[in-house]
């Protein structure tokens, strides 16, 4: 099988290297991999500002880039949510309303694409460490990806997983929400930091790195040793 990857501008930019890992992951399964240099961004931060026609422009720009018949996987619940969710809002009734539906169709996020799609869910990786998973709201609530990444990380050899309390309650990030309402945002990053620190977690894993860049933000603020790694990055280590 040849997939097709969407990669969220912001891992492109800051976090390139869980990209590169979630196509070793891939590989693993025995994937092929087309990424097309070309893509951008899913529009998401523009229609969180209320700005519907940019990031329409922007969503014309993707919906036309993947337009064939294999599945698309990104490292993003958040931008998968954001087509599959909210791309109706746009394209629903408008002459690209056939493409969006196949776009909608085809697009997964990483650990629903493996667990769901490919049947997969042991990696033969390898991570000794005490860890905590964190539910991205976006894909916890949007697109009811709970299970999945679970599954895919107990099979990991040398990793502990412990649950936090209140696990449901948002890290404070929410996209533009952080920018907005710093007070707030710093809030829950600081309640769901304690909860981190109450499980013995030494690393935080997720499906987006979005959650992660926030919490990361504020343990380096109060010097906290607890380390972020996104899905990707620990199915991509070797057993």
């Amino acid at each position: 099988m040849i997939v097709d990857i969407f990669i969220p501008c912001y891992i492109d930019q800051v976090f390139p290297d869980t990209a590169h890992n979630m196509v070793k992951v891939l590989e693993k399964t025995g994937c092929g991999v087309n990424y097309d240099v070309e893509q951008t961004c899913c529009g998401l931060p523009a229609y969180q500002e209320g700005y519907v026609d940019y990031c329409k422009e922007v969503g014309e720009k993707l919906i036309k880039e993947f337009q064939n018949e294999r599945y698309i996987v990104s490292p993003g619940g958040s931008c998968v949510s954001m087509i599959r969710n909210y791309y109706p809002d746009m394209f629903h009734n408008s002459v690209l309303h056939n493409e969006f539906k196949h776009v909608q169709k085809h697009i997964y996020e990483l650990s629903d694409f493996l667990v769901n799609i490919l049947k997969v869910t042991d990696l033969g990786a390898s991570f000794d460490a005490r860890a905590a998973f964190i539910d991205n709201c976006s894909a916890m609530r949007e697109l009811g990806i709970v299970n999945a990444p679970r599954t895919l990380l107990s099979q990991v050899k040398g990793l502990t997983m412990v649950e936090i309390e209140d696990r449901d309650t948002c890290c404070g990030f929410g996209g533009t929400f952080a920018t907005k309402f710093e007070d707030i945002a710093t809030k829950l990053a600081e309640k769901k930091t304690e909860q981190i620190l109450k499980s013995g977690a030494e690393v935080i894993i997720s499906t987006d790195m979005s959650c992660l860049m926030h919490l990361e933000g504020y343990f380096k603020k109060h010097s906290i040793p607890i380390k972020i790694m996104h899905l990707a990055d620990v199915l991509s280590k070797a057993g």
